[in-house]
């Protein structure tokens, strides 16, 4: 028999917390709904519907970044949009032209679109997008003054 397990809360620097912004997972949480309405009831039978590639969002000390899976798509093909705090990264991959009979295709093709929102507020001006072996890396730097910063309490004396 199974019994159930109390999770931690992770300590760091003698204070627990989850380790993300509350407000940035509900934000992911609506886009993620948006996503799965979309795909299922459709936004209108002439528009076809995009699909998401596969990302990892890693938030680093300076930076947050961005790992996108995106193979065979060149990079001519991806546009990188950033919009104060969130990310939408789009494109789009055309079917290759193929002799023969295809009897099972089950690559994505068509529209692309990954859309994120960035737990903090970042310096848009110093934005790198990288594409090597099907990875697309977009390091967003973080804007100065963001981090936690420990205030001192006095005496009100």
């Amino acid at each position: 028999m199974t019994l159930p397990m109390r999770r931690q809360r992770p300590v760091i620097d003698g204070r627990r917390f989850w380790g993300r912004d509350t407000m940035s997972e509900f934000d992911d949480l609506f886009n993620r709904m948006g996503t799965l309405l979309e795909s299922t009831v459709g936004g209108g039978l002439a528009r076809p519907t995009a699909w998401a590639p596969l990302a990892d969002l890693t938030e680093l000390d300076d930076a947050y970044l961005v790992e996108c899976e995106l193979p065979g798509i060149r990079r001519e093909d991806i546009d990188i949009e950033l919009d104060e705090r969130q990310l939408v990264i789009s494109g789009e991959f055309a079917e290759q032209e193929r002799k023969g009979t295809l009897h099972r295709g089950t690559r994505r093709t068509g529209r692309f679109a990954y859309r994120t929102m960035l737990p903090g507020q970042v310096n848009a001006e110093g934005v790198t997008a990288t594409l090597s072996d099907g990875l697309l890396t977009v390091r967003i730097p973080k804007a100065a003054g963001t981090g936690t910063r420990h205030i001192e309490v006095t005496d009100g004396s």
